[in-house]
């Protein structure tokens, strides 16, 4: 196997980071409740991260959020009123950010890294070439 090779899986395999200036891929709910989030895939624009959200309407309904969110705005408690101008919150929720490629998704599978993967992905292919 020539090193070109090895290169592109662990460059594959490997999560990457952003930095500044660059934007994020992160999964996106408007709402969900309790576990149940639909989630569709949205790139955030400079300057935000991706992020969960979890909160509780009327004291008992969970509900979740995901999306990008400005720095700024990360890692706080915001108060949803209804209607807007009023002091009567219709819910809390916490808005948790990240800053890696869809990292406010579903958990990863058990004892899955990227260099593990890599690690297989090699293996599997050293141990083919040696069949052959």
């Amino acid at each position: 196997m020539n090193k070109v090779s090895i290169i592109i899986i662990i460059s594959i395999c490997l999560p990457s980071k952003k930095g500044n200036g660059q934007t994020l891929q992160c999964y996106k709910c408007d709402i969900g409740f309790w576990n149940l989030c639909i989630t569709s895939k949205i790139t955030c624009k400079d300057g935000e991260h991706c992020f969960s959200g979890v909160g509780t309407a009327a004291s008992f309904m969970d509900i979740k959020m995901k999306g990008c969110l400005a720095v700024a705005s990360c890692n706080q408690t915001e108060n949803v009123n209804f209607p807007s101008n009023s002091n009567t919150s219709v819910y809390k929720m916490m808005k948790t950010c990240c800053n890696s490629e869809l990292c406010n998704g579903a958990p990863r599978l058990p004892g899955g890294t990227g260099l593990s993967l890599a690690v297989a992905v090699m293996s599997a292919l050293i141990t083919a070439r040696v069949l052959v």
